[in-house]
């Protein structure tokens, strides 16, 4: 009957689909390629008016087969991806999109660009909001590549120098390209979103110009705008824009403030602390102290000659002032029961000596303080340092001794 054969049909195409996913995930290409050319005849013969949309299950295998399969060339791919615009028709948007990325993986800046000027002008139907939103990221890639371009003329101009005539007709369309990029790259970004690229790109151009207030509120805005979601880049942009034009230490301590309440354990922390160390401000120096303790919470830093530094030389700071000793028992208090295995192990003694000697010292330090002179880190480091006759290693185990009162009274 009519329906068992539709049955079966249905059967036939999604084993047949199960079988191209299966030879994509074992990257088996030449055999996905097979499975998707049967799969592709099958549909011709189905008439069914099924909710599925095999035009993007082919748009989606078809581009990740021809992307990795031996034998596929940039000709086969751009024929397969043209056949797609036509097939599917409201996805025409996204497959320019993806063009356009394959070209420029491959190196092919003009062929982008033409593709992602025919996809500008392209209109299907009555305009959707979701078509207006792709649109606009269409316009952004073109304002991305008005950049790329414009940032090579500026290269050429920089190194030919100013006294050349012909200089000026680079300076012309230079000159060019920034409208265009800047156009587009600020349409862009006034869209709530993560347009971490653009915003870059947006604000190099500003920069040359001697547009800096611009600048200073693009960066602004996208890093405070409550419509923009939480983007930790938002922050570190705004910082480097900042540092890079002299501001105060007051508004670097500022961003960076945020920045670690989103990454605690980002590498400007170390700046951040260094930073706090040295400012006159009680409340800012004991910051600082939370701020290097948060940092070597992460595995990624266990090993770190300058995490270790920062905080070994403001333990020791505190404790050789017996000021302030409040600061090292709180953050210390939620750490004891689990910072010992995972940074002042024995075995980690043994290896952090072998492999380098100066983290072992500035480590041993913190750990002399925090644990008492009985620790097994601290004793296993100091031992080795005064059986190889390093002065620093006899300073430092005296400095501990000195100081053991100072453990009891922050482990209480």
């Amino acid at each position: 009957s009519f329906n068992e054969y539709k049955l079966n049909f249905k059967k036939s195409k999604e084993a047949c689909l199960n079988y191209i996913q299966e030879a994509v995930l074992q990257k088996q290409w030449k055999r996905a390629a097979e499975f998707l050319t049967s799969y592709a005849e099958a549909l011709e013969k189905d008439f069914s008016k099924g909710s599925s949309c095999p035009s993007e299950i082919i748009w989606r295998i078809g581009t990740e087969i021809l992307c990795h399969h031996p034998h596929s060339s940039m000709r086969e791919f751009s024929s397969f991806i043209e056949q797609m615009k036509t097939l599917a028709v409201k996805r025409y948007l996204k497959v320019c999109l993806e063009h356009s990325f394959h070209l420029l993986c491959n190196g092919m800046i003009d062929e982008a660009s033409q593709n992602l000027s025919l996809a500008v002008s392209w209109r299907f139907g009555e305009q959707s909001i979701l078509q207006a939103k792709e649109m606009k990221l269409i316009q952004a890639y073109e304002g991305l590549l008005d950049y790329y371009r414009w940032s090579k003329q500026k290269n050429v101009l920089l190194e030919r120098g100013e006294d050349e005539y012909e200089d000026l007709s680079v300076e012309r369309e230079m000159h060019s390209y920034f409208r265009k990029a800047a156009l587009n790259l600020k349409e862009i970004i006034q869209v709530p979103g993560v347009w971490d690229i653009f915003v870059k790109c947006y604000v190099d151009l500003l920069e040359f110009y001697g547009d800096n207030e611009e600048a200073r509120q693009v960066l602004k805005e996208y890093a405070y705008n409550s419509k923009f979601p939480s983007n930790p880049n938002a922050h570190v942009y705004l910082y480097q824009f900042l540092k890079r034009h002299g501001e105060s230490k007051k508004s670097l301590i500022s961003v960076l403030k945020i920045l670690h309440d989103l990454v605690p354990s980002h590498e400007l922390m170390i700046d951040f602390n260094t930073m706090l160390q040295k400012s006159k401000k009680r409340r800012n120096r004991r910051l600082g102290l939370e701020v290097i303790f948060a940092v070597l919470d992460y595995a990624g830093w266990k090993e770190n000659m300058k995490a270790w530094s920062c905080l070994a030389r403001q333990v020791k700071q505190i404790v050789s002032s017996e000021k302030d000793l409040d600061w090292i028992k709180q953050v210390w208090d939620c750490r004891k029961d689990w910072w010992p295995a995972f940074h002042f192990s024995h075995y980690l003694a043994k290896r952090n000596w072998q492999e380098n000697e100066s983290l072992s010292y500035e480590k041993a330090l913190v750990a002399g303080i925090l644990l008492g002179k009985d620790c097994k880190y601290f004793r296993y480091v100091s031992k080795q340092g005064c059986k190889a006759q390093v002065k620093r290693f006899r300073t430092l185990k005296k400095f501990v001794h000195k100081h053991s009162p100072i453990y009891l009274r922050t482990s209480g």
